[in-house]
């Protein structure tokens, strides 16, 4: 049975001009650009050169600590290994690799003789070998997700919700691939040794709910499919837990606090393909969409492709073309450059044009009431946004400020059009920045005093 999260808002999706539109294939560029920090966690070491001659789904970045591996998306020579524009602003370190247009598969990629006979272990040591991440945008590195969660979690969700306006590529993964992804949830039951997954799929995709359903029947698969109400953000993880299972995560916690385990539909996909064929993460799909493209489309992009060739493969932008957003349009973010490569956890690239803007350069707030009505996590945005405003930062930790989820509900909401996501963004920085300089202080008093006992002992023989 669905539940209601609270708060909310309905805007218009926005996804009738990719919905019908089946995922193509795009073909490899002549050089692909991989960042090394695709995934939440310390970026990866480069462990290739220049000059080096790599294969399709060869490693090129090795993770230590809290991160993911990293694999060449296409065979060829690599051109260099350098700082190059990033998604989420300045530059990072990348493997810039010419494209040969062999298509040469890695020795590394090694398909399991029967994967149905691997154990746990084993399963969870592919996915970490293949460099799966959170597909949905968080990027948090699904086999830490899965080791962390075994005998704690008793629900694994599938996020099938796609709440955001204009993105589709989800709904089709569903019509297109619904074996990879009822299979991905038939591994991740067993990973977590439950009796089956639940997969929450809005009810305006009732045609992709009607292929899930038809797979699982033929699979005889332990899962099941929860149609759910259309309201954005369905698809956070925690409203998601709510819908489906009535729990609420609690202020701070994860899913894992309800024993809860939340993937999305891409990542599952990636689970089954890395298990049955032993293919690590080199391409995603995403739905490349808004009215400045030309021709709106549903990809399948190799990892690293540049993001103005995704637009020339759409047929270009329109003239008049004044924003590119990486992700959704309530919580992506807006790109200073098409330069910027396509990451493991790019699900969209939207441009904007004509007269779609509609911000306000000074705002004044009118204390209607409408953010705090719509706000999922139950904050209060109206204060929060005077808090960060004016720096006050004991005030913003009081307020939950790092509860927020960023998701845009408020700001759409706001009838006088307040920047509340983007003032809650340097808010959080602000918490941070404070929580750094604490523990920098702290650290050096504690040195200190370490120092004028030492002197003291020393006097004192």
């Amino acid at each position: 049975m669905a539940h209601a999260f609270f708060g909310g808002v309905h805007p218009n999706d926005m996804k009738a001009a990719t919905n019908e539109k089946a995922i193509q294939q795009l073909p490899p560029p002549a050089e692909v650009v991989i960042p090394m920090s695709m995934h939440f966690g310390a970026p990866c070491t480069p462990i290739v050169k220049v000059g080096d001659h790599v294969k399709v789904g060869q490693k090129i970045g090795e993770f230590r600590g809290l991160g993911a591996p990293i694999h060449a998306s296409i065979s060829g020579t690599v051109k260099a290994v350098e700082p190059r524009p990033y998604s989420m602003g300045g530059s990072m370190m990348a493997v810039v690799i010419e494209n040969d247009f062999q298509e040469e598969l890695s020795e590394e990629v090694v398909a399991p003789a029967d994967p149905d006979a691997l154990t746990v272990e084993e399963m969870v040591e592919i996915v970490k070998n293949a460099g799966i991440v959170g597909m949905g945008g968080a990027t948090f590195p699904t086999h830490v997700k899965i080791s962390g969660g075994i005998g704690k979690v008793d629900t694994v969700l599938i996020n099938g919700a796609e709440c955001e306006p204009y993105l589709t590529d989800d709904h089709r993964m569903m019509l297109e691939r619904p074996e990879e992804i009822i299979g991905g949830a038939t591994y991740l039951a067993r990973m977590f040794g439950v009796d089956n997954v639940i997969i929450g799929v809005e009810d305006n995709k009732q045609n992709g709910i009607d292929m899930l359903n038809k797979v699982i029947a033929a699979k005889h698969a332990p899962v099941r499919v929860q149609p759910l109400h259309c309201r954005y953000p369905q698809g956070g993880e925690k409203q998601l837990c709510q819908a489906i299972t009535g729990k609420q995560v609690p202020p701070g916690g994860l899913p894992s606090n309800i024993g809860c385990a939340v993937f999305n539909i891409n990542t599952t996909s990636a689970i089954f393909r890395a298990i049955t064929k032993g293919m690590p993460m080199i391409s995603r799909t995403m739905t490349v969409a808004g009215s400045g493209v030309v021709e709106p489309k549903n990809l399948e992009v190799p990892i690293g492709t540049p993001i103005s060739h995704v637009f020339d493969a759409c047929g270009g932008l329109k003239e008049g073309t004044y924003k590119l957003i990486m992700g959704g349009p309530m919580m992506g973010m807006a790109q200073y450059t098409a330069d910027v490569p396509v990451g493991k956890g790019t699900g969209a690239m939207l441009a904007f044009c004509d007269k779609e803007e509609q911000t306000v350069e000074h705002p004044q707030c009118i204390r209607c009431g409408k953010c705090v009505a719509v706000c999922p996590v139950h904050l209060e945005p109206l204060f929060m946004y005077q808090y960060a405003e004016k720096g006050m930062v004991d005030e913003l930790n009081e307020a939950n400020i790092m509860d927020c989820m960023e998701c845009g509900a408020c700001a759409y909401a706001c009838p006088a059009r307040m920047h509340l996501t983007q003032m809650f963004k340097t808010g959080k920085q602000l918490v941070k920045d404070k929580a750094a300089a604490d523990k920098a202080a702290a650290e050096a008093r504690k040195a200190a005093e370490e120092a004028k006992a030492a002197e003291k002992e020393a006097v004192t023989k």
